[in-house]
């Protein structure tokens, strides 16, 4: 969580810098219209791609498929839009990237592997990903035995121990 936050203050930070050093070379009002040009070009290409991503959806649930990747790249344009829309050279680099597929593509991969699959698989205890244990139980090694150690858990009776005792004498 500390990492996280430590991100989302240095990510201004740059943009201040940035925006700084920018103005120092090209002027104070060049600098304004860039982030204002970079902007809109920006959520023009957001509004193209998500659109594009709208029928790709609708196409796989017409054909009975779950469009996942469709919805991870609908997320991922709206995580887009929102660096487009914040003023800055770094956020609206972060969100060009977010928006052009050909980028918008490892990120994906990247938030399937490392987030997305490991939440799931902690939230369905592996069921939802297809790594379900099949044989044991999860941290004894597979063995077959509930409850840790084979031998731990298991007892010898007697043929005589299986009786059952009904309360009649007969």
């Amino acid at each position: 969580m500390l990492r996280l936050i430590a991100v989302l203050l240095l990510i201004p930070l740059l943009d201040i810098l940035l925006l700084l050093a920018v103005a120092g070379v090209i002027g104070g009002l060049e600098t304004v219209l860039v982030v204002v040009l970079t902007a809109l070009v920006g959520m023009l290409l957001a509004r193209a791609e998500g659109r594009h991503t709208i029928s790709k959806i609708q196409r796989k649930l017409a054909r009975g498929e779950p469009p996942t990747d469709e919805l991870i790249d609908g997320g991922l344009l709206i995580a887009a839009g929102a660096f487009l829309l914040t003023p800055g050279l770094v956020t609206d680099l972060v969100g060009l990237l977010l928006v052009v597929p050909v980028t918008r593509y490892p990120v994906r991969v990247a938030l399937k592997k490392w987030v997305i699959t490991p939440y799931v698989d902690s939230k369905t205890g592996g069921f939802a990903t297809g790594r379900i244990y099949t044989t044991g139980f999860p941290g004894n090694g597979g063995d077959g035995v509930p409850g840790g150690q084979p031998g731990n858990d298991t007892y010898d009776v007697g043929a005589d121990d299986y009786d059952i005792d009904d309360g009649d004498d007969n």
